[in-house]
This record gives C-alpha cells, structure tokens and sequence, in this order.
C-alpha cells in the first residue's frame, strides 16, 4: 500500500512496563511487554520494511521518562530516514509531540554537544547512547527554530518531512484524537492496521489505509475459537433459565451486532472481551467486523445509562461549536456528581486554543453543555426535562497538560504507558482531585434539552 518503507525507519513509541507476580508467584505484565522483552523481539532477524530508530535498550528501560526522552533523541537525529511515526494508540503519539514540548531545549543541546543529559541514569541506555550520540550543532539550530514557533501546527512533517503516514489506533474510543494529530501531522492518512488485546489477537485490517471510520477487522480464526454474542441493547440479562445462544464465527450476519467470546490457546475459555462488534463483510469465509464501543455503560443518575460511543458522539457535536474560535477539544472525561441534588453529569475538557485572541466565550461553553445534553438519548433528556432527576450538564475546563498528568499519575500506580488510554468516565477520589485542581473555568447548561413524550429516539 505504501512503496518504498524498505528505504527508511520507523519511528515508533514503545514502551515496557515492570512485570508484577500473582499470590502465586506467575509472572504478570502486557503482552507487549511480553514480546518486547521476548528473545523473538531482541534478537529479531534484519527485516528493511522493520527498521526502527529507537535502540532496544530505549524501548526496554522501564523508566518511561529516560525512555521516551531517548527514543524521541533517536528521531530526531534520524529525521531524514524516518518515513512513518507511530505508538499503540494514538494517545501514545500524542504523548509523545506533548514530551517533546517541554523537553526540546534539553534534548537540542543534546544534539549539538553529543552528550546525554544527566537525567538518564540507566547504564546499559548511557553506553548504548555514546556509541549513537554525534555533535551536530546545525540539527540543534533547526530543532530550536521549529519547536520556538508559537504555532505547532504540521509539526510532525516538519521535523520529519519524509513521513508518509501514521501508524496509530483510531478507532473506537481513540477516535477522538483523529482532529488533534491531523493538526500535528498536516492530515497524514493514518493507519490502523491490528485488532488485538493482552489475552488475544483478534484481528487484521486488510484496508489499512482507509479512512479510520470505515476500518473493519478481519477475524484471523487460527489465533483462538472465538464464538459471538448477539447484543441487544434491550435485553435484561441472561439468567439460568434463559442462557446465552453462541454465534460461530461462520454464522454470524452481516449488519448485526455482537459481543466477542474467545477461548484461547492459553487457557481462557468462552471469555467476554467486553467489546460490541458490527458485522461489515466477509474476506472469503471469516467475518469483518467494525468495533462499535466497550460494552460497559459510562455514567447513569438515575435510569438513564449513557455508554462510550453515545458520550464521544455528545463531545464530537458540541465541539462543533467551537471551530469558530479555531479550537478543538483535545482531550476529555466525565463523572456522574451525585453530590448534588439533583445529580448532574460533570465534562472535563481541555482545550486547544489555537488564537487566544479569539478563544470561546462563556456563553459559548454554555452552548456547548447544552448541545451535548440535546445528542444524549431519550431516557436522559426525560430524566432532565420531565423527572427532573438529571441536574444540568456542566462542562469544567481544565488547564494544558492536565491530562499529561493524569496519565502521569496513572503510570505511576503501575499503569503501562504502552497501552495507557485516558479514562472516559472518573470516580477515583485521587483522580478527581487532581482534576479539580486543574480547573480554569465552569459552565452549566443554559436550558432544557428538548424532549417530548412521542420523541422516542
């Protein structure tokens, strides 16, 4: 799909995690890590189309600040080879263009010295780096004049200007970003190329070029028996007198939705994922499907239930609201405040303002509560026009970098930074605290969302 990979690098973000041990004293950690720290990984064969500019040493230091601080060093100086950027998902590169933010002064004095900064400590990564690290003043000057600018906007293709895509997962909760890196990246395609998780890989994308909402995954059926649940969205649950009817991976219908079950080689049996799956296609007799949403539901007051796909979809609407102002929201989460009375859904925001001189009124923020309360369903807006169980929405802006360090925060706890993904909906007393502290301002809804009786969508 791409011609000519074999005549570059990679440059991709990629991370370990430290493992931990069950009671019973198993090794437990990501399956990344697994492989990375695997002997199939750190002895891999030469493969040109797989050349990455980040050492091994780099992706295996557990410390994820001398990691990334070392790999994005490595990018830079190989910035003329690098011909696609990529992470897991597309948090990790954004991440990443955030780093890079607050460290390129250190990292260009670097460059032009040819000596490492102090702060990386880990032997085995200093010795690696003293072999790579070359005195190249004229790279300094160029890596200060871009990142000085005020504008970051195609930052990504000016620095490395061969790039031809990014390598990132955008779909289902990662959509959100797709604004953000086309800002960055001057709208690279971005390609999504797996479906997997820890206890299983999934899939395929056979289009991987396509646009990110019109990815499918194609189920590759000799990675573990997967069998399908039919969702209904209605359903009350399965008891014993009504238990679950298995679809087989033949049998399932196109158009219709279902949720993963997988029996795996290494010991999982009729497991649920938890992810909502539609069925797109077939590629000769094994199904595509395009992942719908997380099966598990976001906030709820009262008997309302509003999932994943139904709070981005809110977010996406509102934030059309803002393009006037040239600003987008750049990151979110929620939490259902119960505290009050009646209880109300909190939206933590944090915005990318690209002219401060003309950044989005109060009034406008308002607009934007309400407009997210009009793309919630119906049980909601009853709930807030009829009931009045749901208090106005509120929309809570936070301060740049809040979600840098809620991520921070996470990693560490032990999160791993490889398969970090922002948390859709909070209610760690921690977590909200550091929120709260963050914010800059706070805006309610201004009115009733619209809702009558016979409005049964």
């Amino acid at each position: 799909y791409v011609p000519g990979l074999d005549k570059g690098k990679g440059l991709y973000f990629l991370f370990v995690k430290s493992e931990t041990r069950t009671p019973g004293g198993l090794l437990a950690r990501p399956v990344l890590t697994s492989y990375y720290k695997s002997e199939h990984f750190k002895t891999r064969p030469y493969d040109p189309y797989n050349v990455y500019t980040s050492p091994n040493e780099a992706i295996l230091c557990p410390d994820s600040f001398q990691s990334m601080y070392t790999q994005m060093l490595c990018g830079l100086q190989d910035r003329h080879q690098v011909l696609r950027v990529g992470a897991v998902f597309a948090s990790g590169l954004l991440r990443a263009i955030r780093f890079l933010q607050l460290n390129w002064r250190q990292l260009s004095q670097d460059i032009e010295t040819g000596t490492l900064n102090q702060k990386v400590t880990d032997p085995s990564l200093r010795e690696c780096m003293g072999k790579i690290l070359k005195p190249d003043p004229e790279l300094a000057r160029f890596v200060r004049h871009e990142c000085s600018k005020e504008s970051w906007e195609g930052i990504i293709t000016r620095i490395w200007p061969n790039t031809k895509y990014l390598d990132v997962i955008v779909t289902g909760a990662m959509a959100q970003y797709i604004p953000t890196l086309d800002y960055y990246s001057g709208g690279l395609p971005k390609a999504c190329t797996m479906y997997a998780s820890s206890e299983c890989y999934f899939g395929l994308n056979l289009n991987p070029m396509c646009k990110p909402s019109e990815v499918s995954y194609t189920i590759m059926p000799n990675m573990a028996y997967f069998e399908f649940l039919p969702h209904d969205p209605n359903s009350a649950g399965f008891t014993r007198d009504s238990p679950p009817k298995l679809v087989d991976l033949v049998d399932v219908e196109i158009g219709k939705e279902y949720e993963l079950v997988i029996t795996t080689y290494a010991g999982l049996c009729r497991y649920l994922v938890g992810d909502i799956l539609r069925v797109t296609g077939f590629h000769n007799s094994a199904p595509q499907f395009h992942f719908v949403r997380r099966k598990n539901v976001l906030l709820s007051i009262d008997s309302d239930k509003t999932d994943e796909a139904e709070l981005q979809k809110a977010v996406e609407n509102a934030s059309r609201l803002l393009r006037e102002f040239n600003t987008s929201v750049v990151e979110y989460t929620s939490y259902a405040d119960t505290k009050t009375i009646p209880g109300h859904y909190v939206i933590y925001w944090e915005l990318l303002v690209k002219d401060a001189a003309n950044s989005p009124t109060d009034d406008v923020l308002k607009q934007c509560c309400l407009a997210m309360e009009e793309s919630m369903n119906s049980v909601y807006r009853q709930g807030r026009v009829a009931d009045n169980s749901i208090g106005p929405l509120e929309i809570r802006v936070v301060r740049n970098g809040t979600f840098e360090e809620l991520m921070d925060y996470a990693i560490s706890r032990g999160a791993s930074i490889n398969q970090y993904k922002v948390p859709r909906c909070v209610n760690f007393t921690p977590i909200m605290e550091l929120l709260d502290s963050r914010v800059v301002s706070t805006h309610f809804s201004p009115a009733l969302p619209h809702w009558t009786p016979e409005r049964r969508r």
